[in-house]
């Protein structure tokens, strides 16, 4: 039976931020009877570089959910994989998951009557059953249940459970699923102004008042944890999601928000928690003080029930098995009277579901995490996001795979993945997608791709430049992803970027350092993850994962424009496996280029040539594939099923002697020493994973 103590905890907070806070809460309960503000994007700090950034040894995870079951269905195994790791986790649910307060029990007719706080209690005990069991314990073990203090004079419940290293804080907002006109209150809350809600009182819980919240409300409560608890990595729903277009009975089925593929929930969540990130960044540099050191990870929501499934059975079934104690069963002796989960997704009915949301993990901003670089000396850089800033890592000495302190680099607010590309003489491009407005209430919420360019290689950079944005209006122009470049034997720079059709759209840099317009390649609909290079004739080639097969654009000869070559049918030619997630592309010595990806819902790798000959591997994981050619054969990078590194080389799999974990994909890196992955850790600082041969065990150098 889970038993529950009773805290109060208090928020660290400076006095002049509590003032504003609650200046705020007064502003926004007279906001029906006063005339409203004008919208303005939220403030965001200087994007000039120079900005001391704070770093630390310690890991800190926060995620921000919608719903209780958020984390569960889309954000693990990437949560469980941090716990096992002991980094302590803050989860913040900022909705009550009410609905309509009818908790159904699957196979019976009567379920009771409905009651808004009984089953948001009841959700609640289902995320303490399967959180208890995701950190060794039992499920129903003891929580230690309170009340913390947040910004403006609110309060919330927080539970609190820890087992030895393994610390577990889940806190609930509960704001309401609905408005009193029965408008979906969070979409409303970022969208309209004017509007303001009073929070769910869970049954049973230690929390006895309902809680007002406003927009700005909203955002300094999020603002004030993440001072709080000074989180390393922040997790969030998807901000931008993809357009859909479904049938109205589809749409309502599949619960997405008109036109787009998540649940509107899901969407205004994940701007408040951008916003957030936003303002927590320009309160800290606000007096000269620091860029919190952290890294962003966005998930991807619905839009898993429109893609092939990316998550291998022994992944999906350590991801199903978290599901299982979240639903519960009225018959448990959890203690909650409220109830003991959310029983329409107990057992294996997530597996069953024909929406198939638990079998995909997807992250909203692919690319290699940390980008590295090998100097002219042998000496490892590395380019990343902390602070949603870019910052650069240099080695302290060629070899050591020890990591200076990161310099800031500028050109915030930024999505967590960078593009990059190296001109002939050396100097370095970085390119990223960039929330250059965030705002709500009919503010500008707009996003455009930068690049930032070294003045010599090795020496410092060129001030941001803007390269616009493929779409032609700033909704369809949040849909965008991240940039993808490769330079040309002829010297010129390609740039690519998934678009709002999720096709793909260019621009080209010429040798004055002159960009052409955007313009759109056409051909079919693609996931993002973007994969280009050059053949050993020169010319420049972009592959992406498709619906059913992968698709292809490329240049006939390096003159020419890249354009869409059409997936061969019908006898002529080839037609590549379906790809259950990002292709990796290596130009290889008879001119072709290999591919290597995983095909849906399996582990094995999949390493196919453009002309259809394929090759046998050994690998099994699952997520993103890199690939590089050494002077002793090619190498892959990937994850292995419990989330590690691994290379493998002619000579065998190598993986590190102790698991550690990787934010997103680490980058793979070959010197004159040796193959090697490059990461960032929980912390926020850069690993360096350095095999010696197969022969033996491996070493990992690493500053954590």
């Amino acid at each position: 039976m889970t038993h529950v103590r009773t805290q109060t905890t208090g928020l660290r907070r400076r006095s002049i931020l509590a003032a504003l806070g609650g200046a705020a809460v007064a502003a926004e309960s007279l906001s029906g009877c006063s005339v409203p503000t004008p919208p303005r994007p939220v403030p965001a700090a200087d994007s000039a570089p120079g900005m001391a950034i704070a770093t630390s040894n310690r890991a800190q995870l926060m995620q921000i959910l919608a719903h209780p079951d958020d984390d569960l269905y889309f954000m693990n195994p990437d949560t469980e994989r941090l716990l096992d790791a002991g980094v302590p986790l803050l989860s913040v649910y900022v909705s009550a998951g009410e609905h309509t307060g009818l908790n159904k029990i699957p196979g019976r007719q009567d379920h009771g009557p409905e009651d808004r706080p009984a089953y948001s209690s009841a959700r609640h005990q289902g995320l303490r059953q399967a959180y208890a069991t995701l950190i060794g314990l039992d499920k129903f073990s003891d929580w230690t249940k309170g009340v913390i203090s947040l910004r403006g004079n609110r309060l919330a419940e927080i539970n609190t459970l820890t087992n030895g290293n393994r610390r577990v804080e889940l806190v609930f907002l509960n704001l309401p699923m609905h408005t009193s006109r029965r408008w979906m209150a969070l979409p409303s809350l970022w969208r309209d102004r004017g509007v303001g809600v009073q929070t769910v009182v869970a049954k049973d819980s230690p929390l006895r008042k309902t809680v007002s919240y406003g927009h700005q409300g909203l955002i300094d409560v999020l603002v004030g944890l993440m001072e709080q608890y000074r989180p390393t990595v922040i997790q969030t729903l998807d901000p931008d999601p993809d357009i859909q277009h479904s049938d109205e009975r589809t749409r309502k089925h599949d619960s997405e928000q008109p036109g787009y593929s998540d649940h509107g929930d899901h969407t205004a969540v994940a701007c408040f928690s951008w916003a957030a990130m936003v303002r927590w960044v320009a309160e800290a540099t606000a007096d000269g003080g620091r860029v919190p050191g952290f890294v962003a990870q966005a998930f991807r929501g619905y839009y898993n029930r429109h893609w092939p499934k990316n998550l291998p059975p022994q992944v999906l079934e350590e991801k199903a098995k978290a599901l299982a104690p979240y639903g519960g069963d009225p018959d448990w002796p959890c203690g909650n009277t409220a109830g003991c989960g959310d029983y329409s997704v107990s057992g294996d009915r997530p597996l069953r579901n024909s929406k198939g949301w638990v079998r995909s993990t997807h992250h909203r901003y692919l690319g290699a995490r940390p980008v590295a670089t090998v100097g002219r000396t042998g000496r490892l850089a590395a380019y990343g996001v902390l602070g949603l800033r870019a910052v650069r890592w240099r080695e302290t000495v060629p070899g050591s795979g020890q990591w200076g302190a990161p310099h800031d680099l500028g050109g915030g607010p930024l999505a967590p993945a960078l593009g990059s590309a190296v001109l002939k003489d050396g100097r370095q491009l970085l390119f990223g997608l960039r929330f250059s407005a965030l705002g709500g209430r009919g503010a500008e919420n707009r996003r455009e791709i930068v690049l930032l360019e070294e003045r010599a290689p090795g020496a410092e950079f060129r001030a941001w430049q803007g390269l616009g944005n493929p779409e032609y209006n700033d909704d369809r122009g949040r849909r965008i992803g991240v940039p993808v470049a490769v330079t040309a034997a002829n010297g010129r720079v390609h740039l690519f970027v998934r678009t709002a059709d999720k096709r793909i759209s260019t621009r080209v840099r010429d040798l004055d350092g002159g960009w052409s317009g955007w313009r759109g390649l056409g051909g079919e609909e693609i996931q993002d993850g973007l994969a280009a290079v050059v053949d050993r004739a020169g010319r420049v080639h972009v592959f992406a994962a498709g619906r059913d097969t992968v698709h292809h654009w490329g240049q006939d000869s390096k003159k020419q424009d890249v354009t869409f070559r059409p997936p061969a049918t019908g006898g002529h030619g080839v037609r590549l496996p379906t790809p259950g997630g990002p292709v990796t592309a290596l130009p290889v010595s008879d001119g072709g280029i290999q591919l290597y990806y995983r095909q849906p819902s399996s582990p094995l790798v999949t390493s196919i040539h453009t002309d259809g000959s394929s090759e046998h591997t050994t690998a099994t994981g699952y997520g993103p594939v890199s690939a590089a050619s050494t002077v002793g054969g090619r190498v892959l990078l990937e994850q292995d099923l419990g989330g590690r590194p691994r290379l493998r080389t002619a000579k065998g799999a190598l993986s590190p002697k102790r698991p550690f974990v990787t934010m997103g994909s680490p980058a793979l890196v070959v010197t004159d020493r040796a193959p090697m992955a490059v990461g960032i850790g929980p912390n926020a600082r850069p690993w360096t994973w350095l095999p010696q041969d197969a022969g033996q065990d491996t070493r990992q150098i690493s500053r954590l």
